[in-house]
C-alpha cells in the first residue's frame, strides 16, 4: 500500500506516494532523480546520505519518507543557485576539501546546518557538526578550513 505524502524538496512543492517503509533517500535519489545523497553504510554511521530537514542535518538513510510529509528537504543540488555555487561549496573546491567526492554533499550540508545556527563555527564546532561524516580520503584539515572560509565568504555576502 502506498501512502500520499506532500513534501518541499529544494524550494518545490511535490506530492508522491511511498511505501510505509521506503527510505527517504531513496525518495531523493529514485522517484526525484537527486543523486547528491549517497547509500554509504545505510546504518548512520558515515553521514554519505545527509540532507537538511527545515535547515538540520539528517540521515536520510534512517528516515522513513512518510515521516517528512508537510516538511521542507534541501539537497546538495538546492544549495546553488543556477549554475552559481554556494559559498561552502565554492570554498571546498578552493581549499582541496574534495578528493573523491563520495562525502562532500554530506559534509557541505553539516556545516550549512552549523553556520546557519553558528555563523562564525570555532574548530571544536565545526569537528563537532560534522563527526557523523566520514571522509577516506582528505584527512578533514582541509575540510575544516573549507568550512571556516565558507562561513566567512557567506557573512561577507550577507552584509
Amino acid at each position: 500500500m502506498k501512502i500520499p505524502i506532500s513534501i518541499k524538496i529544494n524550494g518545490r512543492e511535490y506530492n508522491v506516494e511511498v511505501k510505509s517503509n521506503e527510505l527517504l533517500l531513496n525518495v531523493l535519489r529514485e522517484k526525484f532523480g537527486l543523486l547528491g545523497a549517497k547509500y554509504g553504510c545505510g546504518i548512520g554511521e558515515c553521514g554519505a546520505c545527509t540532507v537538511l530537514l527545515n535547515g538540520r542535518a539528517i540521515l536520510s538513510c534512517l528516515t522513513l519518507a512518510v515521516s517528512v510529509n508537510g516538511q521542507e528537504i534541501t539537497t546538495i543540488e538546492g544549495l546553488s543557485d543556477g549554475s552559481k555555487l554556494h559559498p561552502l561549496q565554492e570554498s571546498f573546491i578552493e581549499e582541496g576539501a574534495i578528493q573523491c567526492g563520495f562525502c562532500t554533499p554530506g559534509m557541505i550540508l553539516s556545516a550549512k546546518a552549523l553556520i546557519d545556527e553558528k555563523p562564525e563555527p570555532t574548530n571544536n564546532e565545526i569537528k563537532e557538526a560534522i563527526r557523523g561524516n566520514v571522509c577516506r580520503c582528505t584527512g578533514y584539515v582541509n575540510i575544516i578550513t573549507a568550512i571556516k572560509a565558507g562561513a566567512k565568504k557567506i557573512k561577507r555576502s550577507e552584509k
